[in-house]
């Protein structure tokens, strides 16, 4: 058999893995959210609707349809992307999330990747010095990091830098080129690394000491390898699976509560604030498309980070 080979079946065997998973998420969200949710005949009707109203509009619905015929034909829709249309404005779903999610990738991606890549330069340096005074400053910074709310750190820093200096923007997303773009970026760059910042170091350096207590990586030392060289080639290598698998599994996490929190308190046009809005105004529409393709969303990185664990580790691609 072929590596090509062998690598399809490894991902076909995965994604099949992960189809429980998208059931049922799918099936939890569709039945509080719409076979136990408000009927919305009655939302459209308005006050006082005959029950022949109410009945022909269930009709026309599908509301009136056995549980499970509505619950396959939502899985339709859903492989579709036929997400029907918002009940607020009565834009299609389809178009508000694509016209959304980049919105919120551009908001979410610095802060991801400068908090991870700083938490885990200082990870580094905080293993390479384990138990001295530099690994108990880096210590104390991630505890402080790890006690402070998401909320209060986004409150802070807008009144800091927003209110009381006037540096940055703090509401909107009028971005038309680089500068305006920095402009409203920094400040939710800069809170989600505060936020983040303490857990992953605290995880990477947990990490980078329980490799750096291994056989080899103790020969090194003693035979003189600069700090550099057995970071790079002895550390990083010897715990870069639970590394990697912590980086690919925080993106779920980063782009629902992180685009939740940011985008709510910034009154940025992303994805997260669309949700919030859905689910204060009940849009059921928006609300099982958000949660059915977070499940999809969910699933695939569980593949993809599966896949790269698989891809680093020879002894994953032999079991």
């Amino acid at each position: 058999m072929t590596p090509r080979i062998e690598l399809l079946r490894f991902i076909t065997r995965k994604l099949a893995a992960a189809l429980p998973l998208i059931f049922g998420v799918t099936l939890i969200s569709f039945t509080l959210t719409v076979h136990f949710g408000p009927d919305p005949a009655y939302a459209m009707l308005g006050k006082n609707p005959t029950a022949a109203d109410v009945a022909a509009l269930q009709r026309e619905l599908g509301q009136d349809q056995p549980f499970w015929q509505r619950y396959a034909s939502y899985l339709h829709r859903l492989a579709t992307l036929d997400l029907g249309h918002t009940e607020s404005s009565g834009e299609k779903v389809r178009d508000l999330l694509g016209r959304t999610l980049p919105v919120s990738i551009r908001l979410l991606a610095p802060g991801f990747v400068l908090g991870t890549g700083l938490a885990l330069l200082l990870a580094m340096f905080a293993a390479w010095h384990r138990g001295g005074r530099l690994d108990r400053l880096i210590t104390g910074i991630s505890v402080i990091g790890m006690s402070l709310s998401f909320v209060i750190i986004i409150i802070a820093l807008q009144a800091v830098f927003g209110v009381w200096l006037g540096w940055f923007p703090v509401r909107g997303w009028e971005v038309h080129g680089p500068a305006s773009y920095l402009a409203h970026v920094t400040i939710p760059t800069l809170a989600f690394v505060l936020a983040s910042i303490g857990y992953n170091t605290r995880f990477f350096r947990a990490m980078l000491v329980n490799a750096m207590s291994t056989d080899h990586v103790r020969t090194a030392r003693a035979y003189g390898a600069s700090p550099t060289h057995i970071m790079r080639y002895h550390v990083l290598r010897g715990c870069l699976l639970p590394i990697t698998t912590r980086i690919v599994y925080s993106v779920p996490a980063l782009a629902i509560s992180g685009s939740l929190l940011l985008e709510s308190h910034f009154s940025i046009p992303g994805i997260g604030r669309v949700t919030y809005q859905a689910i204060l105004s009940g849009d059921q529409p928006v609300l099982i498309a958000v949660v059915g393709l977070s499940a999809v969303a969910f699933a695939l990185t569980v593949t993809v980070a599966d896949l790269l664990c698989r891809l680093a580790d020879p002894r994953i691609r032999l079991a």
